[in-house]
């Protein structure tokens, strides 16, 4: 049985208050448009939205440029590693010292050997798919292994100083 009926507001989940923006209609009342965008001259075709101007899509990673092995290097595989956060600390597993190294060992396959900060890590499974969502988005990439170690271990020595001096004005002991 469903608790809500047909007189229920649901919230909006991407706003900070959960309220619709002010002169906004429901996507289901007016296909998406601001109220202040759709006109009373009761042709339904005036209602719609102009068509989106067609540009096509860029590939975030097409500028990147290729090594003889037809990927990019395994320094800009590292870079693009920066996009996969550590979701209980915030910051990103490059600049956190998780990623010990990332090679190549044969044209298409990309090798991460990186660590957590801690054994047992809730959260591992996550920051594998991530990398290797990450990783299988580059260029001449077909082949992505995350391997994880606990050999050296981890500690705030790793970080990138800026993440050390950020989460020392938080109040955390690193």
């Amino acid at each position: 049985m469903s608790h809500f009926d047909d007189t229920d507001t649901i919230p909006e989940a991407d706003t900070p208050t959960g309220e619709r923006p002010e002169g906004e209609l429901a996507p289901a009342q007016a296909g998406g448009q601001r109220a202040s965008e759709a006109s009373d001259t009761g042709d339904p075709a005036s209602n719609q939205a102009p068509a989106p101007e067609s540009s096509p899509a860029r590939h975030p990673f097409e500028d990147l440029p290729l090594e003889e092995d037809g990927m990019p290097s395994s320094q800009d595989l590292t870079n693009g590693l920066r996009a996969v956060v550590d979701p209980e600390i915030g910051y990103n597993i490059v600049d956190l010292g998780l990623v010990y190294e990332v090679t190549k060992p044969e044209p298409g396959y990309a090798h991460v050997l990186m660590t957590l900060t801690t054994m047992g890590c809730p959260l591992t499974e996550v920051i594998h798919q991530q990398c290797s969502v990450i990783l299988g988005a580059m260029p001449g990439v077909d082949r992505v292994e995350v391997e994880f170690t606990f050999t050296p271990p981890w500690g705030p020595h790793a970080m990138a100083d800026y993440v050390r001096e950020e989460l020392r004005a938080m109040g955390m002991n690193v």
